[in-house]
């Protein structure tokens, strides 16, 4: 399980940093997106992969038998901020695209 999501947080960090690398702010966007994703996927492997773990509100037990809550409640507050990142983001897109006419981040016009 763990080779599966190390491959899943590389797989999306690598191709949102090929996507940003893109000459138009669309693309960029999706790659910002993607690397939020792989981002989040790896603060979230960081608190351990445990099934069936019980969350902190339960019976009083050993430590170790609890699921970490700190990972997943910055999972949480990095989901919100990046839907809110991502709507900004594509406000500037149409506003940027209304003004220069083309949506490239240079603001030249170059090959597709």
């Amino acid at each position: 399980m763990e080779a599966v999501l190390a491959i899943a947080i590389g797989v999306l960090g690598a191709s949102g940093i090929w996507l940003l690398l893109r000459p138009r702010t669309f693309q960029v966007i999706i790659g910002l997106g993607l690397l939020s994703y792989a981002v989040n996927l790896f603060i979230f492997s960081v608190g351990g992969l445990r099934r069936g773990a019980d969350p902190v509100l339960g019976t009083v037990a050993a430590a170790g038998s609890y699921a970490d809550p700190l990972p997943q409640a910055l999972v949480l507050t990095a989901i919100v901020i990046g839907f809110a990142t991502t709507a900004l983001f594509l406000v500037v897109l149409l506003t940027s695209r209304g003004m220069a006419g083309n949506d490239h981040v240079d603001g030249k016009d170059g090959p597709a």
